[in-house]
């Protein structure tokens, strides 16, 4: 949901949404840190990976991140036990959701509205009483998204090693989330 705090809200990705997706999935600014030039997707990729119907046999929900009336970008939440192709291997809580996001416009970077994006998510998230920690793992690189998900309430806890290569393994606990959330209210 939306407040005058965060206008971000998210709504449930369609499979109408798609070729929006593969438009925004070739942008620059998300190759970068989304799979690299090598791996710009098809629409045809898109469509066979990202059918909301086959993320959700796999453990995901995508998102689509909407700034009013306008989708300003992509998000997902798994449930990190059992993902499989060598994922989160060790994890042993299915309270565990990992997440990942990114904007769809390069000229929206640097303006907090990511940060407002990733707290929209473990908002919905955290309404679900089931769900114990969020994690994350940015490239080591891409400190603009570290920053942002600490700017969220996120801790860097290790250096880790995906199946995607180096990353920044940071988690918000349920604790965490629920102790900045009783600050912001009074409570």
């Amino acid at each position: 949901m939306a407040d005058i705090e965060n206008p971000i809200t998210l709504r449930l990705m369609t499979e109408d949404d798609l070729p929006m997706l593969h438009a925004w999935l070739n942008r620059p600014h998300i190759v970068e840190w989304w799979g690299g030039e090598e791996e710009r997707p098809s629409l045809s990729d898109v469509q066979e990976h990202y059918l909301p119907r086959v993320l959700a046999e796999e453990g995901v929900t995508p998102y689509i991140a909407m700034l009013d009336v306008e989708p300003i970008g992509y998000a997902q939440s798994y449930i990190a036990l059992g993902s499989g192709d060598g994922w989160w291997e060790d994890e042993t809580d299915p309270g565990v959701r990992g997440i990942d996001q990114s904007l769809a416009n390069a000229d929206q970077l640097n303006k907090g509205i990511g940060t407002m994006l990733v707290r929209a998510l473990t908002d919905i998230l955290f309404s679900d009483a089931a769900v114990t920690k969020i994690q994350t793992d940015p490239a080591p690189e891409n400190h603009r998204a570290i920053r942002c998900y600490e700017k969220a309430g996120f801790k860097q806890h290790s250096k880790i090693i995906t199946p995607d290569g180096p990353a920044v393994y940071m988690v918000q606990t349920r604790n965490t989330y629920e102790s900045a959330q009783s600050c912001v209210t009074g409570r």
